[in-house]
């Protein structure tokens, strides 16, 4: 699972060894963003699949929807914020642990911490290889890259003053750490 994703993503690779065929596909609306660093990615269709957490005595299941990509991943699926509002998650990252609520009590699924720093560490591998492979240049030539224009102000409460600042020095012991004050502030 990663709270900080707004997708719930499925590989196809995945995908085919679930044995269901491509065919059952819906399309896709619109591409993802910093999936892939730099460049747009699309997704291969969307499909609604049956998710379930939890044991025989006490189980829940809810069908969600999950978009198939066709790149390289580390995981079977991951599972992002939409699974978590729906099943009500509440996870503990500290201790490797989701919780939810079940027909018959609270619904925890745990991980090893052995587990997760494998897993983390084959992320890493995979990630690196990637940016290092010749497949790299590859995607971003089939893609449109995504360059922010830092220089334009992304809307009217861009952070730039709006008055003429004076640097004022907030560590005596150290005079490189300063913040910047406006000089048209009142005095009180």
């Amino acid at each position: 699972m990663d709270g900080g994703s707004d997708l719930n993503i499925l590989y196809v690779d995945t995908l085919g060894a679930m044995c269901i065929p491509r065919m059952e596909l819906r399309l896709a609306g619109s591409p993802f963003h910093e999936v892939i660093l730099g460049v747009q990615a699309y997704p291969l269709g969307q499909i609604d699949l049956p998710i379930t957490f939890g044991k025989r005595a006490n189980f829940l299941s809810e069908v969600l929807t999950l978009e198939v990509v066709d790149f390289p991943g580390s995981y079977h699926a991951i599972l992002g914020r939409p699974c978590c509002a729906k099943f009500m998650v509440i996870p503990n990252y500290t201790y490797l642990k989701l919780e939810m609520p079940g027909p018959n009590g609270v619904i925890t699924v745990s991980s090893a911490f052995s587990h997760a720093f494998m897993c983390d560490r084959e992320h890493f591998e995979l990630a690196t290889t990637v940016v290092n492979s010749s497949e790299l240049p590859r995607l971003r030539e089939s893609s449109t890259p995504v360059v922010p224009d830092y220089n334009k102000p992304t809307s009217s409460t861009a952070f730039r003053p709006l008055e003429e600042t004076k640097a004022v020095g907030i560590d005596p012991t150290d005079p490189t750490k300063t913040v910047q004050i406006g000089t048209q502030l009142p005095t009180k």
